[in-house]
């Protein structure tokens, strides 16, 4: 089956029928049209289940047809059901199919961070080639500045602070993306400081109270700030090769995935900040902090991995298979 010119030859129906579904007041005619599109619809759909591999066109109709058969039994969106949809199939749903993207991410930045450490430690050179101090006692020393971060400040208020900090971070290389340099360049510039605190704190031989102090609640959050230069620089690159779309219609479809990561990213980082405000400065034993942010870790990869992985490859799902949460949208782009 030829799908573009499947679709070309049906999108007037479609459109039409996404009209009457949008249309708050119908005439008997009017009714009797949409019921009528619905079932040809219905129709269509089934036929490409069977015969295309295209999951765009598909979740729009199964989004379109959902939503003319609420108004066609008069019922309106329950606001929970969606929040369900959300985070059973749509957020995991777009983070997996980006996830060639952020894992690159995340290969690039630990590569970048356990450079700098490496030179950091121990090299005099590169110290002033980054323009560190030569004395660090007061970051690196037990009880020092390094630590103290942690539980200086009430873990409430900490914990807030973390997440609106974090949740920034990511927002930047989220929506930068779509100029590829500057998420880039934020990418690279967090990647450098994870380095030279590493780099440091080995220099001072306390590496293992760094990694006690940042891999509790730094896995978590250094995966979803990857998943959030992953998907910006997917939605730049949407910019330089928009398939067989136009690139305003690549860049909105790409654009409201990239919204739908940035909304579920927020309750991943909102759990990121509880542990690095509540379990990283508590007096648990390293290893049991470790374990707690390792738990948190495998629980998300799990999560995206495991729902994500199984929204995509079902063919009976069409609501957020694609991650868009406005997926009835894509029917004009098709």
């Amino acid at each position: 089956m030829d799908v573009d010119a499947y679709a070309y030859a049906h999108r007037r129906s479609w459109d039409r029928l996404d009209q009457l579904a949008r249309q708050r007041r119908l005439t008997g005619a009017e009714a009797d049209e949409l019921m009528l599109l619905y079932r040809r619809t219905s129709q269509q759909l089934a036929r490409l289940q069977s015969h295309s591999p295209d999951p765009e066109l598909i979740a729009g109709l199964g989004a379109l047809l959902a939503r003319a058969r609420g108004r066609a039994l008069g019922t309106q969106a329950d606001a929970w059901r969606e929040v369900g949809l959300f985070f059973t199939r749509r957020f995991p749903a777009a983070v997996y199919r980006a996830w060639p993207w952020w894992a690159a991410v995340a290969v690039l930045f630990l590569a970048v961070s356990g450079g700098i450490g490496t030179w950091v430690s121990g090299s005099a050179a590169a110290r002033r080639a980054l323009g560190i101090p030569a004395d660090t006692d007061a970051l690196t020393a037990p009880g020092g500045e390094f630590e103290t971060y942690y539980s200086e400040h009430p873990h409430d208020a900490f914990a807030a602070q973390v997440w609106t900090n974090n949740a920034a971070v990511s927002a930047v290389a989220l929506f930068t993306g779509l100029l590829l340099l500057p998420a880039a360049y934020v990418l690279v510039m967090n990647a450098v400081n994870v380095g030279i605190s590493a780099g440091l704190m080995a220099d001072a031989g306390r590496l293992d109270s760094f990694f006690g102090f940042i891999l509790p609640h730094g896995m978590l959050e250094l995966t979803a700030v990857f998943v959030a230069g992953g998907a910006g620089l997917k939605l730049g690159w949407t910019l330089v090769d928009p398939g067989r779309l136009s690139r305003a219609q690549a860049l909105a479809r790409q654009g409201r995935a990239t919204a739908t990561i940035a909304l579920g990213l927020v309750v991943v980082l909102l759990v990121s900040g509880l542990i690095e405000g509540f379990v990283t400065p508590s007096g648990l034993p390293a290893p049991v902090r470790i374990a707690i942010g390792l738990v948190a870790e495998m629980g998300f990869l799990g999560y995206v991995f495991g729902a994500g992985r199984s929204v995509e490859r079902d063919p009976t799902v069409t609501d957020g298979r694609t991650g868009d949460h406005g997926a009835e949208n894509r029917l004009r782009e098709a």
